[in-house]
């Protein structure tokens, strides 16, 4: 048996792991960005990949397990991760093998009925929550809201349902996606809600970590892939928010905008409703808030940057967010997002 590294590069390599896959019932990652295979006289028996310190894609042939391939195929993964400077790793895979992992020392971050994501490394899902919990002061006694984010950038439509969660509740988390896959990266996004909810007392804006809407728990909202992953990318994400953030940060409610638009949000949301009332979360489903009968959506903002259109942008955006984009960082993140064309 030898350990062989895949070209990524090389679209035949990559089928033959692809098709590998399908026996298993699993999709290839297009979030992949190193993959491995073991071979038994040239043909692959097993394989796993990863995307940044993400495990995914893992799958051994029935007859090859129990001799201790996905140790080897682990190590060699763990090793790489190592050398690119990631010192905490994730595994994203289906619950059967869930067993096989914490036998290598990975613990659950959380699951559904079909996936499981696990960890193991320097940092934890707890220690993340208690560095939370102290930085920002959150007194666990108290029931509070949340709400999850993008704002990529922050409109007006952002801006009213965090006022309006304010408004009906004694204390608010705005959780902010961390994971820089956006046109605005995370310390403007970050930034421009901080100086947009300055006004609202009651209101906490944290960042997301890598346990809420990130590359290892909804892939699929950075990809704005439809496909048969999606449902349980978000039930995954839905389990993370009630398991653990809303049981240990004392979150009793979750508000998400309605999203008229875009599938895959909208799917997320569903997700939302099924999962979170089993972990005593509540979701409110929020309506959009609309400009001149069209509801207000940041791609409509960046669409608007790419024209240069600030006139239109003014009436959909707060004044810190309208005076961010006429800066000099602003306007060279609209030159981007022309030369790109990026719908993110």
């Amino acid at each position: 048996m030898i350990i062989d590294k895949i070209n990524l590069n090389n679209l035949k390599e990559r089928e033959e792991v692809t098709d590998f896959l399908k026996k298993f019932e699993l999709q290839y990652d297009a979030s992949v960005d190193y993959t491995i295979v073991a071979r038994d006289n040239n043909e692959v028996i097993a394989t796993a990949s990863k995307g940044k310190n993400v495990v995914k894609c893992f799958a051994i042939d029935n007859r090859y397990q129990g001799e201790g391939i996905s140790t080897q195929l682990l190590t060699n993964l763990i090793n790489k991760m190592f050398d690119e400077g990631y010192f905490h790793s994730m595994v994203f895979t289906k619950y059967s093998n869930k067993e096989l992992f914490r036998g290598m020392g990975y613990k659950e971050v959380a699951h559904t009925d079909k996936v499981i994501l696990m960890e193991m490394g320097n940092k934890s899902i707890d220690k993340t929550l208690d560095k939370l919990i102290k930085k920002y002061d959150i007194d666990i006694s108290k029931k509070r809201a949340m709400i999850v984010m993008n704002c990529n950038p922050f409109t007006l439509g952002h801006q009213y349902l965090i006022e309006k969660v304010a408004r009906e509740n004694d204390e608010v988390l705005v959780f902010i996606v961390e994971e820089d896959r956006s046109a605005f990266p995370f310390k403007v996004r970050y930034e421009l809600v901080k100086k947009g909810t300055e006004h609202l007392k009651n209101v906490k804006v944290i960042n997301g970590t890598e346990y809420i809407i990130s590359s290892a728990t909804f892939p699929n909202y950075f990809l704005r892939k439809e496909d048969d992953s999606l449902i349980e990318y978000t039930k995954l994400d839905a389990s993370i928010c009630g398991q653990q953030f809303g049981k240990k940060l004392n979150i009793v409610k979750r508000y998400v905008g309605e999203e008229p638009y875009c599938k895959v949000t909208n799917t997320y949301n569903e997700a939302l409703k099924e999962i979170l009332p089993k972990y005593g979360m509540e979701l409110e489903i929020v309506p959009r808030k609309e400009i001149e009968d069209k509801a207000i959506s940041a791609s409509y903002v960046r669409e608007l940057l790419k024209e240069e259109n600030y006139q239109e942008i003014k009436k959909l955006v707060p004044q810190t967010t309208y005076e961010f984009l006429l800066s000099p960082q602003g306007k060279e993140i609209g030159e981007k997002l022309k030369a790109s064309n990026s719908p993110h």
